[in-house]
């Protein structure tokens, strides 16, 4: 519909949240916007439910659930755009924000780093950039005869 917006969030190539999920809510935004500021609704706040969707597989929507916690209530998420003057850029703003968000939580974890020891010649560098350092601060230092 209005340019695209009211239709499915795509999260990533394997992801979309349909339209029917989400819940939007339109309220009149603070800030600049002449004389139709008073009359436009055009803050928006987007609400997707995380743990009531059957979209999920069980361990991603645990992932989410955990990576969101704090912004998660009663499952679910809400975003709120009013950084446009017009509803419309709101609602893609809104809708670009979701995606993201909800990416990042249902991300594969990163791989775990492997511990490995310094080479040889980054510490012999190290020490003699120490010694040289330490070399300098003497030279500041004034001669006790």
């Amino acid at each position: 519909m209005l340019g695209g917006v009211l239709e499915d969030v795509r999260v990533n190539d394997r992801l979309t949240i349909p339209a029917a999920e989400l819940a939007w809510r339109f309220s009149r935004a603070s800030g600049p916007g002449g004389q139709g500021v008073n009359t436009t609704d055009s803050r928006v706040e987007l609400s997707w439910d995380l743990l009531g969707s059957d979209l999920l597989p069980p361990m991603l929507k645990a992932r989410a659930a955990e990576r969101l916690g704090a912004r998660l209530v009663q499952g679910v998420i809400t975003i709120t755009a009013a950084e446009h003057r017009s509803q419309l850029r709101n609602r893609e703003a809104a809708a670009d924000r979701l995606a993201g968000l909800i990416a990042g939580a249902v991300a594969a974890p990163p791989r775990a780093r492997r511990a490995t020891k310094p080479t040889r010649g980054s510490v012999e560098r190290r020490i003699s950039e120490k010694k040289r350092r330490a070399q300098t601060k003497r030279n500041r230092r004034p001669d006790h005869d």
